[in-house]
């Protein structure tokens, strides 16, 4: 089974090692130690965490009907336009996510940088790799 130091925890949930600290001290994350005395998350706990903890992070509001279930809320941090496409860019937590859309969705939604949206996402490739 996969274990997991403070640090590397603390970059898959995108917070501070002092974070880790702070949720594991005040027992809302488990933690073990090694063979060595360090302090270690077992990987089945911090995947149960993870998704514990994102559950109803970027809920779909009940006034829209949608197949899609990735959604990320964020703030746009760059808008790139030509004649009849766009390119934003948007920053959710850790998460950058790029979107190319029409030069009218962009005028006709008034996406500019520094406007809060919602990114969904769908789809059917999507590629694992494992470090």
């Amino acid at each position: 089974m996969p274990s997991y130091s403070i640090g590397q925890a603390a970059g898959l949930l995108g917070v501070s090692s002092e974070t880790v600290r702070r949720w594991a001290d005040g027992g809302r994350l488990r933690m073990d130690r090694d063979g060595s005395g360090n302090r270690v998350i077992d990987g089945v706990g911090l995947a149960a965490f993870a998704k514990e903890r994102a559950a109803g992070l970027h809920p779909v509001p009940e006034s829209v009907s949608t197949s899609v279930r990735n959604s990320f809320i964020g703030i746009v941090t760059a808008v790139r336009v030509d004649d009849v496409a766009a390119q934003v860019e948007i920053q959710s937590g850790p998460h950058r996510l790029v979107s190319l859309v029409t030069r009218e969705s962009v005028e006709e939604l008034g996406i500019v940088v520094g406007v809060t949206v919602t990114a969904r996402a769908k789809s059917t490739n999507v590629h694992v790799d494992v470090s």
